[in-house]
């Protein structure tokens, strides 16, 4: 920025004489001829790196005019210095400096040494000018920092609050899950004691009066016998459902092989009826509760079973592959080491665009009349991998079968901790 210097005298010529010495070095001359101009100029303008005054002035010398000059607050920081003919000795000297002076200069004036000490002024106001916008420069960083900490508490508090918010929730949740699951439990438990003697008396009906009754109540009968059944499949896959929830996680090594043998030998009435053909690859052992695996394999199976194409038999292969950590699975980056056991049919197959849905409770992708089943089988299977801290997939086409995958971990996988 371009300095300003107030030249203070009563004689023009004087006047100019200053302003021939100091114009050549860039300065931004602003003149004056008496003390009471000076009073006025600084009334509007007051950013000045140096007062040049002459001393000798008429009504306001130039003693009265630096005191009044400096009874001004905003004012103070303007060096003068005193231009004077005369010697008044020291007690006047004195008393110049005491009125605001910081250094006289002597007539006639001396060019350098006049443009010396107004270069030694013009140094110090513009150090002083840097030094100012530095401060400000820090008091803007201050306040923003001030501001990006004031934020920051505010939103660790804010963070703190969803936290607990969030537990809370998820207490809630943990509860109700818990209510939710023994209601089911619960209800259909006492739904079993009136389906049964539905159930015990259609039989009852259809055994001892079926020579009295007409086909059509015969059929009525064989139906509310059917629904019942079907009922009764209902009541006991929630309840199965339910008892997972409850389920401790009693985890174990566990060779699957002897629970896929035990569960296949538990269907051979549903496999030899399908002609199906089971092929098995050995299984590893896997750390696992056992009491959940034989559900998971059977509802695989019977879902295979299930959906095969008509006048085709059932070809199901069960195999596995292990997958290194940071391998992917579901879309997902894992840090666990997982083991991939995979069911593969030859049945009627879906669209892949259902591939989330079918593990939703109670999906069913086909009419009950033509294909029966709860729509329990595979949530129940996602609960039981889900338990296993696992994943559960599946991928298919229409009429070209379906591959069920199950991830389970290699090694024991510990609950976090909500700290």
């Amino acid at each position: 920025m371009q300095p300003k210097i107030l030249l203070v005298d009563d004689r023009e010529d004087n006047l100019l004489s200053m302003e021939t010495v100091l114009e050549p070095d860039g300065y931004r001359l602003v003149k004056a001829t008496s003390g009471r101009q000076v009073l006025k100029i600084l009334l509007s303008d007051f950013d000045f790196a140096l007062i040049l005054m002459d001393v000798q002035m008429p009504n306001l010398n130039g003693f009265e005019t630096a005191s009044l000059i400096y009874e001004r607050e905003r004012l103070r920081h303007i060096p003068i210095i005193f231009i004077t003919a005369n010697n008044y000795g020291e007690e006047n000297i004195f008393k110049g400096y005491r009125a605001g002076a910081v250094d006289y200069i002597y007539k006639p004036v001396n060019p350098e040494l006049l443009r010396a000490k107004v270069s030694v002024f013009v140094d110090l106001y513009r150090k002083n000018h840097r030094l100012l916008a530095q401060e400000q420069k820090l008091v803007a960083i201050n306040k923003n920092l001030e501001l990006e900490i004031n934020e920051r508490k505010a939103s660790e508090e804010k963070v703190i609050e969803l936290n607990r918010q969030l537990l809370e929730n998820i207490a809630r949740l943990e509860t109700a899950n818990k209510d939710l699951d023994l209601f089911a439990f619960m209800a259909s438990h006492d739904l079993q004691a009136p389906l049964r003697k539905i159930r015990m008396f259609c039989d009852r009906l259809l055994s001892d009066h079926r020579q009295n009754m007409n086909k059509d109540g015969q059929m009525y009968l064989s139906r509310i016998q059917e629904v019942s059944r079907r009922m009764q499949d209902l009541i006991n896959d929630i309840l199965r459902f339910s008892k997972i929830s409850g389920e401790k996680e009693a985890f174990e090594e566990v060779d699957l092989n002897g629970v896929l043998k035990e569960v296949i030998s538990e269907m051979e009435g549903p496999i030899r009826e399908k002609k199906a053909e089971i092929t098995l690859d050995p299984l590893p052992v896997l750390p696992v509760n056992a009491v959940l695996m034989g559900p998971l394999f059977s509802n695989l199976i019977g879902n295979s079973l299930k959906y095969s194409k008509k006048q085709v038999p059932p070809r199901i292969h069960i195999r596995h592959e292990l997958l290194p950590s940071g391998a992917a699975n579901g879309g997902k980056e894992m840090d666990t080491k997982y083991c991939r056991i995979i069911i593969e049919d030859n049945g009627i197959g879906f669209d892949q665009k259902y591939a989330e849905q079918i593990f939703d409770m109670f999906r069913r992708l086909h009419p009950s009349a033509e294909y029966e089943g709860t729509g329990i089988g595979l949530a129940l299977c996602k609960k039981i991998v889900e338990k296993h801290k696992g994943f559960i997939s599946a991928r298919s086409k229409p009429g070209e079968g379906a591959v069920f995958i199950v991830s389970l971990p290699l090694s024991f996988v510990k609950k976090e901790v909500l700290v």
